[in-house]
């Protein structure tokens, strides 16, 4: 299938226009024209090389909402017509515990991400969904009610499953004491949920710029990290802490924060603590652990959860030519919103 979508042929370079070819479907893919793609931070780092070196030219793009096209001869869930998404993974083995448990993010032998990895199969590149069509096999497909506005549902599929997952995963409910560092595309996702599912939250932030954005989402104010007595005052005060802040930055500011057996989760930064954190985590049995997005059994369940309590980000819908100005936009400014990029804004030609 030739289609289009926006590249970066280096580190150094913009988005542009870019024709390719999407594989022909196999006996268990569907072919989906993308409607609309979310604009993650993670998009940001990949291409620019931060989390690494890339397989240029590169595609970003793992937040896709978009329409069935075709549908392989073997597929039984989707038809054409269907309203449906893909995240982060378009791949995984299959077969070892991970896999069988619903944890294709966790594949033992490594899941095959959205963009960027090599097809299990052919071996060529996967490109993202900054793009017009995307082909994937079904079991990394999922279905998007119709309760969901489909222009701001594409933010689901990263950050919304990104800080679902391991608010499940701690058990948060009503009566749970949250905290969110950030409130940015992740943050306020993150709010949004830890709300519904009925936890008092607050917002640690460096400033209180962002207060009333934090109480419109539910939150019951900011805390400002920058404030040495309202810190000190909060110490031991959450049992859960939410890190979405996405650049190195010292985690000793907030463990103080968490009562004895909390946990911070860091689901933004990716990459080393320089800084000694013993004292406060051995003398409060506090726990720093990490969280990886979120199985495609989870992905579903989460849209279906926003679908429910109806919980859309926070979108700012732009056109596909906007993009490179989005990406200095989330570089500089860490807006409390996701972008999304309207698809139907990129020609064909």
């Amino acid at each position: 299938m030739k289609t289009i979508g926006y590249a970066s042929h280096s580190a150094k370079d913009d988005l542009v226009p870019f024709h390719f070819e999407r594989r022909d479907l196999r006996e268990n893919d569907v072919a989906i024209e993308i409607l609309y793609s979310g604009v993650c931070h993670s998009d940001l780092h990949t291409i620019k090389g931060d989390w690494g070196e890339q397989p240029y030219p590169l595609i970003p793009g793992h937040e896709i909402i978009g329409r069935v096209l075709e549908v392989g001869p073997k597929v039984k869930k989707f038809k054409t017509g269907d309203n449906v998404g893909v995240g982060c993974m378009v791949d995984s083995c299959q077969t070892c515990d991970q896999c069988e448990s619903g944890e294709e993010q966790y594949c033992r032998n490594g899941m095959t991400a959205t963009y960027g990895s090599q097809d299990r199969i052919s071996g060529e590149t996967t490109q993202g969904g900054y793009s017009k069509h995307i082909v994937v096999r079904e079991e990394f497909v999922v279905s998007v009610s119709d309760k969901l506005k489909l222009s701001h549902a594409a933010p689901i599929l990263c950050a919304g499953i990104t800080t679902y997952s391991p608010l499940k995963k701690w058990n948060i409910q009503k009566g749970s004491r949250v905290g969110v560092i950030g409130l940015g595309g992740l943050g306020h996702m993150g709010v949004k949920l830890a709300v519904a599912m009925g936890a008092e939250v607050t917002v640690i932030s460096r400033s209180n710029k962002k207060e009333d954005s934090a109480k419109a989402l539910g939150a019951k104010g900011i805390l400002v990290s920058t404030d040495e007595n309202a810190m000190q005052a909060a110490a031991g005060s959450f049992d859960f802490i939410l890190d979405t802040v996405p650049v190195k930055h010292d985690f000793n500011t907030y463990t103080p924060l968490l009562d004895v057996d909390g946990t911070l989760v860091l689901v933004g930064q990716i990459g080393f603590m320089d800084e000694p954190l013993t004292v406060p985590l051995v003398m409060g049995r506090r726990r720093i652990a990490g969280s990886l997005i979120g199985g495609v059994a989870e992905t579903q369940e989460v849209l279906d959860f926003c679908a429910e309590h109806d919980i859309h980000p926070v979108c700012e819908i732009i056109k596909m030519e906007e993009v490179n100005s989005a990406w200095d936009k989330l570089l500089n400014e860490n807006p409390d919103h996701r972008y999304v990029i309207d698809m139907s804004t990129l020609s064909l030609n």
